[in-house]
């Protein structure tokens, strides 16, 4: 178990850095009120986690700790919107549309009322 949460550990540190280095980048050359930075990190992170799982895939290597660190440390440390885009995904696969849709209805207006509300009780 140890071993497994190191593996995530240093996923995540990286995949941080990554995500804070693309603000870093993105910010001195776009300077409009669109969020390019998190947009594009959003993007990167879909791709690199359908990438990641692919190959893990077709190699038999789901339950490895490749995995850990790439997919639910790397790719969850440069975004969680990438574990959410590969949820929905799955859900759209097993033939749950409903479900999927219900799923990303809820997280949005939640997810935006849940930030409202936690601005509004730190006030």
């Amino acid at each position: 178990m140890f071993k497994t949460i190191l593996y995530v550990a240093i996923g995540g540190a990286i995949g941080s850095v990554l995500r804070f280095i693309t603000t870093i980048l993105v910010s001195k050359f776009w300077s409009n009120q669109f969020p390019l930075a998190t947009f594009i990190a959003n993007v990167i992170g879909c791709f690199l986690i359908g990438l990641f799982i692919g190959i893990l895939t077709k190699n038999e290597l789901n339950d490895s700790n490749l995995k850990w660190l790439l997919v639910t440390g790397f790719c969850g440390g440069f975004t969680t919107f990438s574990a959410f885009g590969m949820e929905n995904y799955t859900l759209f696969q097993n033939n749950n549309s409903l479900l999927a849709f219900g799923y990303i209805g809820l997280s949005i207006i939640l997810g935006l009322f849940a930030i409202w509300f936690g601005l509004f009780i730190s006030k």
